[in-house]
């Protein structure tokens, strides 16, 4: 499991009877500390390449962006492949199988956004609901 921010845009692609694929990078962070004998240790962060499949693919296009937070569970794939030039890449990818967004929705998105709009309202603006 993984809980960190995306780093791009997702990139959505679809085949076969209108199954998707989504792939992004996901950012996650262990914070710094200092040691005992004053050492500091700063941040690091790790990157890691998430795949989603189907349903999971389309919430994805939808609705996770650059910047969101993300909780991510799934298993490693690791793969490999040669470029042009005969160089060999190893690329390692969490499948997914869950995803939480972990993101607040702006505001103006939610009904209580909307209701706390009409709060400011005085009591005699507010139209009845009947």
């Amino acid at each position: 499991m993984l809980i960190g921010n995306v780093g791009k845009e997702p990139v959505v692609r679809y085949y076969d009877h209108d199954q998707a694929v989504a792939t992004f990078s996901l950012a996650t962070t262990e914070r710094g500390y200092t040691l005992p004998n004053g050492t500091q240790v700063p941040d690091r962060t790790d990157w890691h390449n998430i795949v989603l499949y189907r349903g999971l693919a389309k919430v994805v296009e939808r609705y996770v962006h650059k910047g969101d937070k993300l909780y991510v569970e799934g298993r490693i794939h690791y793969r490999t492949y040669d470029d042009q030039k005969g160089i060999r890449h190893f690329v390692t990818e969490v499948y997914a199988d869950n995803m939480e967004m972990l993101s607040p929705k702006p505001a103006a998105s939610t009904d209580r956004g909307q209701d706390a709009r009409q709060a400011d309202k005085p009591v005699d603006d507010i139209e009845a609901p009947f």
